[in-house]
């Protein structure tokens, strides 16, 4: 078991690519806040991951109120909170927004991803493509937390995100049947791939969840967590199952993930129980027994208490 894996899972992370552009100066794409678009894009997800990758050429980044960065072939930028933000062949430009451009083709109007043309299309152009995707933020995705607003990473062109992408290009560009479905694990493969870079970057004395997942007793610990959610733990019994003492697994524990091992071993219980809920049609006891509660009132309340709403209830509204 790979906590990092399993977070992912039970986020219900899904991708696809949206765009695929030839833009020639001078050029514009303005990116909405992800709220305003996810219901479009992915209706049954609440939080929107954003990507861009530069196939050809150059352009500038920037979230919002904030320094621009250049982009070059190779590079991939993340805007894991769905922050809004410009790519524009030059600093500074922005664009009238058109949410109508962000939605899942409707029928008769082919599949993903679309391809747009910026500009004179006989000039000399940057091409990049932009994909989305979706996830679960509640009850809990420790996840999300411990990643920063904007995410750069540059791969060379034989290196495995070159890849990706190539798979990527010829996937859109020959639309064999199934390539959406392709196209979607593509995006799910390259975003965790970003989140392994930005983790083996982190300096040694960082901390948070990322970090935690490197460090060999926190490691184990959260492993061990996600392991078995449904086991009877207790802080003793996870102190031995990683070789710490009480007192040391607790305070490191809490210094890395920024909480105690118990209560993120209910807030991961009810992130656990969520996905059940909108995954099965199993009743709310036999989800509350296999997260760890002998009592079906028990896990009611704690549920309730993590996203407002009893589990019955949230079930409901969730699957619409």
């Amino acid at each position: 078991m790979d906590a990092l894996s399993d977070v992912l899972r039970a986020v219900r992370l899904t991708g696809a690519i949206f765009f695929d552009i030839h833009a020639a100066e001078p050029w514009v794409a303005e990116t909405p806040p992800g709220p305003s678009i996810i219901g479009r894009m992915f209706p049954d997800a609440e939080h929107l991951v954003s990507y861009h990758v530069i196939t050809g050429g150059s352009c500038w980044a920037a979230l919002l109120g904030e320094p621009p960065v250049q982009l070059r072939a190779g590079d991939i930028i993340v805007f894991p909170h769905g922050d809004a933000h410009v790519l524009s062949s030059t600093p500074g430009m922005r664009e009238k927004l058109d949410i109508a451009r962000y939605r899942r083709p409707g029928e008769g109007e082919g599949h993903l991803p679309f391809s747009m043309t910026m500009g004179d299309a006989a000039a000399e152009s940057t091409h990049f493509v932009c994909g989305f995707l979706g996830c679960d933020a509640r009850p809990f995705n420790p996840l999300l937390a411990a990643l920063p607003r904007v995410i750069r990473v540059s791969d060379p062109a034989d290196g495995p995100l070159g890849a990706y992408i190539r798979f990527a290009q010829a996937e859109a560009k020959h639309r064999r049947i199934g390539g959406e479905s392709v196209l979607s694990r593509l995006s799910e493969l390259m975003f965790v791939d970003v989140v392994r870079r930005y983790l083996e970057t982190l300096p040694a004395d960082r901390t948070g969840w990322l970090a935690g997942l490197r460090d060999r007793f926190i490691g184990r610990a959260l492993t061990a967590l996600h392991r078995n959610p449904g086991k009877d733990w207790s802080l003793e019994s996870l102190a031995r199952e990683v070789g710490l003492s009480r007192s040391a697994l607790a305070e490191r524990f809490t210094q890395f993930v920024g909480q105690p091992p118990m209560q993120y071993l209910t807030n991961w219980r009810m992130q656990v129980a969520a996905n059940h809920l909108l995954s099965t049609t199993d009743n709310v006891a036999v989800i509350a027994n296999r997260v760890g509660y002998d009592s079906e009132a028990a896990f009611s309340r704690a549920f309730k208490k993590a996203v407002g709403a009893p589990p019955s209830e949230w079930r409901t509204e969730r699957r619409g």
